[in-house]
């Protein structure tokens, strides 16, 4: 009976240390697990609340001078330093290229060999916030010409990597 006795209580010994050992190695690995789920579908929410639709370009050959309207229709509201870390893509459709962000005085300090561009939040609320509903004005300005009739591509890329992009025709 003491052999039997011994024999459990190593046995049991042995399940407590084993089982310390396996809550030791795998319940940090689950707690790492757990906040990257966390962090993931927090980024998956803001990117699927954040939604905008371009809703109506112009570009002038003459000038190589674009217009786009971007309606925010998501229910995510955009700050205004998020907007300035976006990226656009604009220009002749066989050589569009990324538009350097100019302060709303696109006068000052403009290198001619790289487009940029500017942004307005036209109805907003006077903010730093491009809110749901509220339309973005975005004044572009191609390093590249193009001619009236041809096509003109636009890309707007927010950071969170939610982009919308359109492709129209210059006008004389």
């Amino acid at each position: 009976m003491s052999a039997e006795t011994f024999v459990n209580a190593l046995f049991l010994i042995t399940a407590v240390v084993a089982a310390g050992i396996l809550i030791t190695a795998v319940l940090p690995i689950i707690w790492n697990m757990a906040g990257t789920f966390s962090t993931a579908s927090h980024e998956s929410d803001t990117r699927m609340r954040t939604d905008f639709k371009i809703v109506t370009t112009y570009a002038s050959g003459a000038t190589d001078v674009g217009k786009v309207w971007i309606k925010n229709i998501g229910t995510q509201r955009i700050g205004v330093s998020e907007l300035q870390l976006a990226d656009i893509f604009f220009g002749p459709q066989e050589s569009f290229g990324r538009l350097t962000r100019q302060d709303p005085n696109p006068d000052i300090g403009t290198d001619p060999n790289q487009g940029y561009w500017s942004f307005y939040i036209v109805s907003g609320n006077s903010d730093t916030y491009w809110d749901p509903g509220e339309t973005l004005e975005i004044h572009a300005y191609s390093s590249n010409d193009f001619a009236s009739g041809n096509y003109v591509y636009f890309q707007f890329v927010l950071p969170n990597g939610v982009w919308r992009s359109s492709e129209f025709t210059a006008s004389g």
